[in-house]
């Protein structure tokens, strides 16, 4: 299955595993590499030393590419990228930012740059700032996202009929059959979080799994557009964002409603009740937590199904 993202990477399939705040250690991202994908250790969530531990534990435990995803709004970004540079990876997936601000830096280092956006406009931003390549992601896709809410499958084509350089495509991804449509649709290759969030690796909390894996479909919505947009499932902390929404509140009348940690406390510290409980669309076609290994499998199994079936259409 090689292509344009298989070589670039160095992988054997083109589906990597998105790095997700309070999900994406280097258990699952090891994990994940050793099976044929990118793993990729989301540096969102973690203090600059904390980061450095997950780097070198991932080292010892694959000796396959794996990636460390940035959002580049996060404090402590200078030493967050130091220590990339400092413990040889590879590869960064970067976002919530402007790409020119690290992307020739972090090449300069022998480093592969992919940008995750949300639209064409940005998309084109990011080739223009010399990235290897580009993550577009609709918003169905769990966590922050773009404002325009253009979904996965009407986003890919739009980007794929301007951009050059290799595409990814993320949101609303979670099986073989997604993942082929994607490229059918111009991806190079798939993104997946929500998938990977419901799997014994990641490190969220087990009563977050099985909160994923309970969802039916309705049960996630995009809110807090004037802070940073977030698809999150519907809980009590969620219906007192709705219920604020009505009195036509300020943008500082929802920071202070939403504090501080609110994603920590739902979704690595399991309180299901007052926690921000970041999740895709399609968590309602996650039915069980399993091994990602196994997660892999079934996705690639299910992928070459689906394309010889469509090939006799």
């Amino acid at each position: 299955m090689q292509n344009r993202i298989t070589q670039l990477f160095n992988i054997k399939y083109p589906l990597i595993q998105a790095g997700m705040i309070w999900a994406s250690g280097w258990k699952l991202a090891s994990t994940v590499s050793n099976s044929g994908g990118l793993g990729i250790i989301g540096a969102g969530s973690m203090y600059p030393e904390i980061l450095r531990e997950h780097i070198q534990k991932c080292k010892k435990a694959t000796n396959k590419p794996f990636a460390v995803n940035v959002p580049m709004l996060y404090p402590d970004i200078e030493k967050i990228m130091e220590i990339i540079i400092e413990e040889g990876v590879k590869i960064v997936f970067t976002s919530a930012g402007n790409p020119k601000t690290w992307t020739k830096h972090l090449q300069s280092h022998g480093i592969k740059v992919v940008h995750v956006v949300s639209s064409v406009k940005f998309a084109l931003k990011s080739q223009d700032a010399g990235v290897d390549a580009v993550v577009a992601e609709g918003f169905e896709a769990g966590g922050h996202n773009g404002r325009d809410e253009t979904t996965t499958f009407t986003l890919i084509p739009m980007v794929k009929e301007q951009l050059e350089i290799p595409l990814i495509a993320a949101g609303g991804i979670a099986t073989g059959r997604g993942m082929l449509a994607a490229m059918v649709l111009g991806a190079d290759a798939v993104q997946i979080g929500s998938r990977f969030v419901a799997s014994n690796e990641a490190s969220s909390h087990q009563n977050f799994k099985n909160k994923v894996v309970e969802a039916k479909e309705g049960d996630t919505q995009l809110t807090l557009k004037e802070l940073a947009p977030v698809r999150m499932l519907k809980n009590k902390f969620f219906n007192e964002v709705q219920a604020l929404y009505q009195t036509a509140p300020t943008k500082e009348e929802l920071i202070t409603l939403l504090g501080r940690a609110r994603a920590k406390k739902g979704m690595f510290e399991g309180d299901m009740e007052d926690g921000e409980l970041e999740i895709g669309q399609i968590a309602g076609l996650i039915h069980e937590i399993k091994p990602a290994t196994e997660i892999i499998q079934e996705i690639i199994s299910e992928f070459e199904s689906a394309k010889q079936k469509v090939a006799q259409l």
